[in-house]
């Protein structure tokens, strides 16, 4: 892999300032990074650790406190790397571990923390343990460390039982055993190149306490725990029974999902990760049925923050934003953990698609809408979310207002559940298109090959060159918000809001001399001036101590 000069570090004072502030994740945000579609530094049209590293000091000055990677360990890519080879390894697709070494020095330098993907519901069907358990056969003690079964039906020919897969058709496939006769079933939640660990199994645990350990040890501020409401099963795998297919947040607890026996393992996780020094953390990705059950993953002696998956799939509606704003604040407020909030990730549509489509097409949409309508509402919800107390998310793209690509040919897709004909839609590729940096260029900046999947036409009016600089872009809304939220002692940290009152449609709220106001409604509304505007999604006017906030538009008060 071609070396770059590393970042330059950041002022010392601002490193000390960064790693020395307590609790420094009770109001972080937190950008994830999706590498392959973040920079290239090769040219071979995937992103890499270089590339990431290379982009830091954007970042830096984005005002974003930490990093997320999403997986980059050695992987058949099955899943977009979901699918781990060798959790202690990194692929070369994305470089080495060297790579992943000088990335975080560099990060720390610039004072950004690392948090590293962990994937322990499943493995690679390509991990030594998995490829062994199928080598030598029924019997296997490896075979114990997975959920293998015999089938049902006078020859077995039928699965152990009802459960499907998240990505569509059952959830157990049938290998064939060294001897060529069809044999055992093995249990995969997900894609059939992704066997779920038995977590009963001692070895399993002791594995993934080493896996700690061993990225602790390079340095990493913490850990995102992949489908961290799975790994354990109920007892005997029961039939599920008459249900319609499944998907991620449901409204059930599910014999394969949210069991309380995680909590056993999250607790052994923190006693490590308290060991070492720093403020690492742990954050959950945790499909749960409600927030109430979320908030069991994050006390004081599991995990540090839950993402807030109700919070991601309300809609742009006063009502129910400030039913979830609610319900989220009162459920964590009990077990002390600080609330997250997230608007897009590598797994749903972009916000500002799903905000330019009706109410009610879920989180993954296939239709382009109203981009101009998408773009304002996507703008107001970010000034919002930040506005909240807690820890906010950032997913890599969304501060250039980057909508879903919609239309991408069949024939490029790579979405593992595209392929199943079932389960998720399957149109997750959408927002993995690699972002734009440049007006110009083979890939608009990202790498000098190409990119893995195509950007469509115009993209370079979007990018971060385009939008730098520019008064008014979605990038300088976000660098502004995230440089007043840095200096604002009311906002970030804390675990409550003063609903103040306001129009049908309008949410406003106080925090101390801070005021934000969003209107979600489709007209202006008028608003009482509460102070000096720090910022406002669009333009807005005042006159006589009144204000006329724009349709779809938040706006940030001090009275300070």
């Amino acid at each position: 892999m071609s070396q770059q000069p590393s970042a330059a570090p950041a002022p010392t004072s601002a490193v000390a300032t960064v790693s020395q502030r307590r609790d420094w994740w009770r109001d972080a945000v937190i950008y994830q990074v999706y590498p392959r579609s973040f920079a290239d530094s090769n040219g071979d049209g995937m992103g890499d650790l270089e590339g990431v590293r290379t982009r830091l000091p954007y970042l830096r000055d984005l005002g974003v406190d930490a990093v997320w990677l999403s997986p980059f360990y050695a992987s058949p890519q099955a899943d977009a790397g979901y699918d781990v080879a060798d959790y202690r390894a990194v692929d070369p697709m994305f470089g080495t571990l060297l790579d992943a070494d000088a990335l975080i020095r560099d990060a720390h330098a610039l004072g950004l923390r690392i948090i590293v993907d962990l994937v322990p519901n499943h493995s690679s069907d390509q991990y030594d343990w998995f490829r062994r358990a199928l080598a030598e056969g029924p019997g296997s003690p490896l075979r114990e460390r997975y959920h293998f079964r015999p089938g049902k039906g006078k020859n077995g020919e039928l699965p152990p039982n009802d459960w499907e897969s998240i990505f569509g058709g059952p959830a157990w496939t049938r290998v064939t055993e060294p001897d060529g006769t069809p044999g055992e079933w093995y249990l995969h939640l997900f894609a059939p190149e992704q066997p779920d660990f038995n977590w009963e199994h001692p070895a399993v645990g002791d594995e993934f306490r080493s896996i700690l350990r061993f990225w602790l040890d390079m340095g990493v501020d913490g850990f995102r725990i992949d489908v961290a409401h799975g790994m354990v099963k109920a007892e005997g795998l029961p039939d599920l029974g008459s249900h319609e297919q499944l998907k991620l947040l449901g409204n059930d607890v599910m014999p394969f999902f949210d069991q309380d026996g995680v909590h056993a393992i999250y607790r052994q996780w923190r006693r490590i990760l308290d060991e070492y020094s720093g403020e690492r953390i742990f954050v959950a990705e945790a499909w749960t049925p409600t927030v109430e059950r979320t908030a069991h993953y994050v006390r004081p002696d599991e995990l540090h923050q839950a993402f807030n998956f109700q919070y991601l799939g309300t809609h742009w509606d006063a009502e129910e934003l400030r039913t979830v704003i609610d319900r989220t604040l009162d459920a964590m407020r009990p077990v002390g953990a600080p609330a997250t909030w997230v608007l897009s990730n590598h797994d749903v549509t972009r916000h500002a698609t799903r905000f330019a489509n009706p109410a009610g097409l879920g989180t993954q949409i296939r239709l382009a809408g109203d981009r101009e309508l998408g773009l304002r509402r996507a703008r107001a919800a970010t000034l919002l979310m930040l506005a909240l107390p807690g820890s906010a998310y950032v997913y890599q793209g969304e501060e250039l207002g980057l909508p879903d690509v919609v239309d991408l040919p069949d024939e490029v897709r790579q979405d593992p559940a595209y392929f199943r004909g079932a389960g998720q839609d399957g149109f997750r590729d959408g927002c993995r298109v690699p972002i734009p940096w440049t007006r110009e260029g083979s890939s608009y900046g990202f790498g000098d090959g190409g990119s893995w999947l195509p950007q469509p036409a115009g993209w370079g009016e979007l990018s971060v060159e385009a939008q730098t600089g520019e008064p008014g872009s979605t990038l300088e809304l976000y660098r502004e918000a995230l440089a007043v939220r840095r200096s604002t002692a009311d906002l970030g940290a804390g675990d409550a809001v003063e609903w103040l009152r306001a129009p049908e449609g309008v949410l406003a709220f106080r925090r101390g001399d801070f005021v934000c106001v969003a209107n979600t409604t489709g007209e202006s509304v008028a608003m009482p001036a509460y102070g000096r505007v720090l910022l406002a999604s669009g333009e807005i006017t005042e006159t006589a101590g009144e204000a006329k906030v724009p349709a779809d538009t938040t706006v940030w008060w001090t009275r300070a």
